[in-house]
């Protein structure tokens, strides 16, 4: 089941609540007053391509094999960016 997070606007107070989705919308109906709240926007980028986590050189290696049994590949151009 997923947590939601919401704030209380009389108090301003931020707390969780686990429940399913389904009854998401009539907690907000019966709770007028608890507002969903989202404290930041989740990270949306590739791991890999921002430098975080690198390649393994087992990937890579695959790449290279790749590359070079298929005439006019350009992994190598791409793979040695990343």
């Amino acid at each position: 089941m997923p947590t939601y997070k919401f704030r209380n606007t009389e108090t301003n107070e931020i707390f969780e609540k686990v429940m399913k989705m389904s009854e998401l919308d009539s907690y907000k109906q019966q709770n007028p007053t608890h507002e969903s709240y989202i404290d930041s926007a989740p990270p949306i980028a590739d791991a890999v391509r921002i430098g975080a986590r690198k390649k393994d050189s087992g990937f890579k290696e695959v790449l290279q094999r790749i590359h070079e049994k298929t005439p006019g590949s350009q992994l190598n151009q791409t793979s040695s960016q990343i």
